[in-house]
């Protein structure tokens, strides 16, 4: 007989995910959104063999300290900062992610906020909602920046990167990117994109988009020095990751009048944001929605929910998780155990 593993989701999911690991584990799923203390985070992950978690689940070394039973982590996100990968790897603990599903979704919710900035959606809109439109507007009143034959900069050019750059051609943008790494010719035509240095990319983009995961060698990318040397009334986009910016420097750039706009959806300390950002009307600010449409969620959480009966070796994939963070382990750890 099968072993039947207990599995723990840290917040509530789709009813149908939820079966789907119902059929297959014991399961222990959270039905209120809550922050988990490091101690709680621990004791729970103790007395499971695997775990559905998100970004505000901090998984490290001091949190696996002593499990010997924890087997699966699968993180709700593209992103993974919240695992120490090194500490979960040494551990034997398989982490898996929910990259791809939300490219095109995220690259939607990317040229929302690029447009909302741009045009100065957000303050006109809280300005009519507070009753100050009495019906006629000087011509100069409300003036955003223009899109369409503009030139699109993007930072990061991954699959959400690539997935931005191809909308661009509807506006008839010339799109620059920087990568580490230099995509294919092919992709580059795909993309209608060429590769240039950072500070070409950061001088020459009327409106930049940032699209790179975090890493501690990309903290604050784009500070004081950046903003900078980037066009004056130029707009910014960040869809990635919070650190990437140095808040205080951009809020201090947008102010000066440096920067036209920016349109932000991730924050260096989620949920916190920082209050001189909050100050101001030329921001557009959302709680990290890159990736929420209906579609999208439903199939990251059906992702995670393959991750974890994959990599417990269950269900038609047993052994061959999707989308695992550490593969390695797939091939040094031994097979599930049998009861």
């Amino acid at each position: 007989m099968t072993k039947r593993y207990k599995v723990w989701v840290s917040r509530p999911l789709f009813a149908e995910a939820l079966a789907r690991l119902d059929q297959h584990v014991t399961l222990v799923a959270e039905a209120t959104e809550r922050q988990h203390s490091p101690a709680q985070l621990r004791e729970r992950l103790a007395d499971v063999d695997a775990a559905i978690i998100g970004l505000s689940d901090r998984v490290d070394a001091a949190t696996l300290a002593g499990n010997e039973r924890l087997r699966v982590i699968a993180n709700l996100a593209v992103g993974y900062n919240n695992l120490d990968i090194d500490a979960l790897t040494r551990a034997g603990v398989l982490a898996c992610n929910t990259p791809d599903v939300l490219n095109e979704t995220t690259a939607d919710y990317a040229w929302a906020l690029l447009l909302a900035a741009a045009r100065r959606v957000g303050a006109a809109e809280r300005w009519l909602r507070s009753g100050q439109w009495t019906g006629t507007m000087r011509i100069d009143d409300w003036l955003g920046v223009d899109l369409h034959g503009r030139t699109l900069g993007i930072l990061g050019m991954g699959r959400i990167g690539q997935a931005v750059a191809r909308r661009a051609g509807g506006f008839d943008m010339r799109v620059l990117y920087h990568n580490r790494h230099r995509l294919p010719e092919v992709t580059e035509r795909q993309c209608a994109a060429r590769w240039v240095d950072q500070p070409t990319l950061l001088a020459e983009s009327d409106h930049l988009v940032l699209a790179l995961p975090y890493t501690p060698g990309n903290h604050h990318i784009i500070g004081a020095a950046e903003l900078a040397r980037m066009k004056r009334g130029s707009v910014l986009v960040n869809i990635a990751r919070g650190g990437l910016v140095d808040e205080a420097a951009l809020a201090a750039a947008l102010a000066a009048g440096q920067l036209a706009a920016a349109g932000l959806d991730v924050y260096e300390d989620e949920p916190v944001v920082h209050p001189a950002l909050l100050a101001l009307d030329q921001v557009v600010l959302s709680p990290h929605l890159g990736s929420a449409s209906a579609d999208t969620r439903r199939n990251m959480a059906h992702l995670a929910v393959d991750n974890v009966l994959a990599g417990l070796g269950l269900g038609s994939a047993a052994g061959d998780p999707p989308t695992p963070i550490n593969p390695q382990l797939l091939h040094a750890r031994p097979a599930p155990g049998k009861a």
